[in-house]
């Protein structure tokens, strides 16, 4: 037996079938009774999508404000104004892997710390000291952050 949830899924997905074969006349139609009020003068592929859309949020619900605010930004090429989300750590048993000095270095991400040949660091950045011998700021070592000035 079908949940609830994919049956809408399904119905919404057979609905935008519809539409997507639809001529003008009929979207038109499709439009009064979702709006209450006739289509306004737009192209066919227009109609179709704001109809597609409502459709989709009859049944799924709209987007929630943080989403609706993300795109608006986007749309207004506000671009740099966006947080980032914060970086989130490595997840345990992750094997990070870095060539230096023509030599593979492997490192497990471990619940407390990092392996690499042998012995168990506190950071990533130990580990990128123990491989170079100099500072090195471990995340960026191994490619986990942008280099600074770079996008």
């Amino acid at each position: 037996m079908r949940s609830t949830a994919s049956s809408a899924g399904a119905g919404v997905a057979a609905e935008l079938a519809r539409l997507g074969s639809a001529d003008r006349t009929a979207l038109a139609r499709r439009w009064r009774m979702l709006f209450g009020k006739p289509a306004p003068a737009l192209p066919r592929a227009l109609l179709h999508r704001i109809i597609a859309y409502r459709v989709q949020t009859d049944a799924m619900g709209h987007l929630d404000a943080g989403c609706a605010k993300l795109l608006d930004q986007l749309g207004r090429s506000e671009i740099d104004r966006i947080p980032l989300p914060e970086r989130r750590r490595v997840k345990p048993g992750t094997e990070l892997i870095r060539e230096w000095a023509g030599k593979l270095e492997r490192v497990m991400v471990l619940e407390q710390g990092f392996a690499w040949n042998g012995a168990v660091y506190d950071s990533l950045s130990a580990v990128a000291r123990a491989i170079t011998g100099t500072s090195w700021n471990g995340p960026r070592f191994f490619g986990l952050r942008d280099r600074k000035g770079s996008s």
